[in-house]
């Protein structure tokens, strides 16, 4: 996995928790349903490195094996796209209609500071962790229970995350802060619904037959000018 060398990416990185007041209660947009086919919503997020970096995220995951995540400053400037697909995963900023086509743990591990793959990412939003697949048997998550059959807390290799609020009567973290070598921070969801319907084109790559392939080293230098 490459790592982010002073990387606005991280810098813009994840939530801040002195996040806007927003009660618990109105967190959830709509009722948890019995079959969750997708999960969208916005977050924010607190970086330790690079120096106590803060983003905003809005999200779309379709689950299994699909997600947009659109990333801006905390004032609202749009910075770059993240868009996994069925195929391939992007780091695309539309502003320069330029794209980095990449692994997707790589890209993750870009914008978080550590690899995570989308199943991860989907799982630490969605409080639901289904089994892993055998193939990578040295991402094996082990992960511990409240006393409500709550996943509260999961550490796979060097990573652990741990729940500091839960949105109430409900499995989701509303909180939860992740440590890792590479990077620590905290993640705080401010709003999230479910299942709505979604354009059928949403995760299509197509648009990007307009916009300019670069290396990861041109991308970096390009948010670095813009950070």
């Amino acid at each position: 996995m490459g790592h982010h060398s002073g990387f606005p990416i991280a810098a813009t990185g994840l939530l801040f928790l002195a996040l806007v007041s927003c009660s618990p209660s109105s967190v959830l947009l709509s009722p948890v349903p019995s079959r969750m086919e997708s999960i969208e919503g916005h977050a924010r997020v607190w970086l330790a490195n690079p120096e106590g970096t803060r983003t905003k995220f809005a999200f779309l995951l379709h689950l299994p094996d699909q997600g947009s995540i659109e990333v801006s400053s905390v004032l609202g400037h749009s910075l770059y796209r993240i868009l996994i697909t069925r195929d391939a995963a992007y780091l695309i900023i539309p502003s320069k209609r330029v794209y980095w086509k990449g692994d997707e743990t790589e890209i993750f591990d870009r914008f978080l500071g550590f690899p995570l793959d989308l199943n991860e990412m989907i799982s630490l939003i969605s409080g639901e962790w289904p089994g892993r697949p055998q193939e990578r048997p040295a991402s094996v998550w082990h992960l511990e229970r409240d006393a409500q059959g709550r996943i509260m807390a999961g550490q796979r290799e060097a990573l652990r995350f741990k729940v500091e609020e839960f949105i109430p009567d409900t499995r989701f973290p509303r909180s939860l802060r992740f440590e890792h070598p590479g990077n620590s921070g905290r993640l705080k969801i401010l709003k999230m619904e479910f299942n709505r319907p979604q354009d059928r084109d949403v995760f299509a790559a197509d648009f990007l037959r307009d916009y300019a392939p670069k290396t990861w080293e041109e991308i970096q230098d390009i948010l670095n000018d813009e950070d």
